[in-house]
């Protein structure tokens, strides 16, 4: 049996999603941050005469994402390899 009373939870579901909310925030500044950071490597690796793109770097960042989150991170982690892609 609880002894969490429905105004104790409602109060706690609150604090819980204004830290969600900043969890979020922090999230879409560092997506922010990683997209512009790979989009200034795209420009020097064309600068220098390479492709935009490096396939074995772009296979760590998968196998890194999915060993911390399974299949989902796997999934997160190509979205922001597109993301930084930007038009190929």
């Amino acid at each position: 049996m609880s002894t969490t009373t429905a105004p104790d939870a409602t109060a706690r579901i609150g604090e819980l999603r204004t830290e969600i909310d900043a969890c979020d925030a922090e999230i879409i500044e560092l997506v922010q941050r990683r997209l512009a950071i790979s989009r200034e490597i795209g420009q020097l690796r064309a600068a220098a005469g390479g492709t935009r793109l490096s396939l074995a770097r772009e296979q760590q960042v998968l196998a890194r994402f999915q060993a911390a989150l399974g299949t989902d991170g796997a999934a997160l982690g190509l979205m922001l390899l597109r993301q930084g892609r930007g038009r190929l």
